[in-house]
């Protein structure tokens, strides 16, 4: 099995579309066979169920994930685990040994303007068409 972690400096990171890199694991017998960080090179919301699948990914771990990328990775057979945070190690090892954490209110149905990006996620300002969900604990 492949598992990817949506992460930014061994982090967890809060919005998928925005994704810098995944840290990448085989899993074999319940445990880690090897491990990479591969960039996404800038790509986005799009392209990053399709980066993933080719990658051989068959689970996503990620912080917040809007509904368009929810779908795009169900259309590829991407299995998800969304509203997870804290380090990327930790979360795989929670994963493995079913204890990780994660938030079922991890998107937000609504647009707002100047909003940054910084500690954990804020929404909007992204330029993103209408009904633009993003994700991650958004704070207002």
């Amino acid at each position: 099995m492949i598992i990817a972690v949506a992460s930014e400096n061994e982090e967890v990171f809060q919005h998928f579309g925005h994704t810098p890199e995944f840290t990448i694991f085989e899993i074999e017998s319940g445990s880690v066979k090897n491990k990479q960080a591969v960039s996404t090179e800038g790509e986005g919301h799009g392209a990053l169920a399709k980066f993933l699948l080719d990658h051989g990914v068959d689970l996503l771990i990620c912080g917040g994930i809007g509904a368009g990328a929810q779908k795009a990775l169900a259309d590829e057979g991407i299995k998800l685990v969304a509203g997870v945070s804290g380090k990327v190690e930790g979360a795989m090892s929670g994963y493995l040994n079913g204890t990780l954490e994660f938030r079922t209110d991890f998107t937000c149905n609504h647009h707002h303007g100047d909003h940054a990006h910084g500690e954990g996620h804020t929404c909007g300002g992204h330029g993103h068409g209408e009904g633009h969900s993003c994700g991650g604990g958004c704070k207002h």
